[in-house]
């Protein structure tokens, strides 16, 4: 394993002090960390579960493999999917630092993820011994390439992907050889656009859903970050390959997580609901940010991506001396933007508003 880098939100801390001095305290946008509460029925479900004294499994209960199978053909417009094709799993952040690794890569082998991304696509290549690479372009994977991640809607940019160049990176994947795995966790928040395809979409797949896989998490849109409730689907072969893994180290969502995601995952309700109030305060947000003079990008997701042409720490430390803390694009490997989350009350995201409007380069 490579010598892994320092944790980058530790680089914060300057700027969160300042931030933390401002006399209103501190607005932190600088992590996608939900903040309203948990929608009651799926407390109530987890409650319900609590008299949990057998080991939970592994591949899941049948009643949240169904559950999954149906949210996908409901939700997604991915039919045709089977209790083989489906996992939960603690969390998406493990999966995405995991996978390398339980795909059995390692030296030689190469990891491509976008070149503007979620630091841990890297981290992962980098735990299972594999080289990661920057690549947006199929023509650009080098020689070697077995992994390669997509991640639309984006974190942190905000784009969606269509299904014509997904199309291109499921073809080029195929040709190859190579495992396509898609985090689709921001899927259900779109904003500016109409049609978030996933992977397995079968205008995007056609009739094979040979070596692609999904990674979705409920954590935004059911506001559960805290039970580490997301799942996997896909290729029934890739799904047989990481359920063999987990099972071994015992990577098992509790039981009690399990029918909380099982009766969640019915419920389409409370998503729309958790996704009006990001709605309302993107655009509360949004127009403060340009009118402090931000370039701001965002089809989708829950951050806005920003610049105001300085270097990305500039920015962070401008921004800290009002009070609001943001992560710096060269998190992601753009030192020319910040990410600013939406993930804050509708108060905060209120007075961040009010504090842009006295905002000077």
């Amino acid at each position: 394993m490579d010598q892994l880098p320092a944790f980058p939100w530790d680089s914060l801390a300057g700027a969160k002090a300042v931030a933390s001095a401002h006399p209103g305290g501190i607005v932190d946008l600088s992590v996608g960390s939900p903040v309203d509460p948990t929608p009651q029925l799926i407390q109530d479900a987890l409650a319900d579960a609590t008299d949990a004294p057998t080991y939970p499994t592994c591949w899941g209960t049948p009643a949240l493999r169904d559950a999954i199978v149906d949210w996908f053909a409901r939700v997604r417009g991915v039919p045709g999917l089977g209790h083989a094709n489906v996992m939960p799993t603690v969390g998406s952040k493990e999966t995405v630092a995991g996978l390398p690794l339980w795909l059995g890569l390692g030296p030689g082998d190469v990891v491509v993820h976008p070149t503007v991304a979620y630091p841990t696509y890297d981290i992962g290549a980098r735990v299972a011994g594999a080289t990661p690479v920057p690549a947006d372009d199929p023509d650009d994977w080098p020689e070697g390439t077995r992994l390669v991640w997509v991640n639309s809607p984006s974190n942190p940019t905000g784009d969606v992907a269509g299904v014509d160049a997904l199309r291109r990176i499921v073809e080029r994947a195929r040709a190859i050889g190579a495992v396509v795995a898609s985090d689709e966790c921001y899927a259900l928040l779109p904003w500016d656009v109409d049609d978030v395809p996933s992977i397995l979409d079968p205008r995007v797949a056609g009739d094979t859903r040979a070596n692609l896989l999904v990674v979705h998490s409920m954590s935004k849109q059911s506001s559960i970050a805290g039970y580490r409730a997301a799942f996997v689907a896909g290729c029934a072969d890739v799904v047989a390959r990481v359920l063999e893994v987990r099972k071994h180290v015992g990577l098992i969502p509790p039981a009690p997580v399990q029918h909380a995601m099982t009766v969640g995952l019915a419920d389409d309700a409370h998503v729309a609901e958790q996704r009006e109030r990001y709605r309302a305060r993107r655009a509360m947000l949004k127009p403060a940010l340009e009118a402090a003079g931000f370039t701001v990008r965002g089809e989708a997701g829950l951050y806005l991506w920003s610049t105001d042409g300085r270097d990305a720490r500039a920015q962070v430390d401008a921004l800290a001396q009002h009070g609001i803390l943001v992560a710096p694009g060269d998190f992601y490997g753009d030192p020319d933007h910040v990410r600013v989350a939406l993930t804050a009350s509708d108060d905060r995201i209120a007075e961040a508003a009010r504090r842009l409007a006295g905002f000077r380069r």
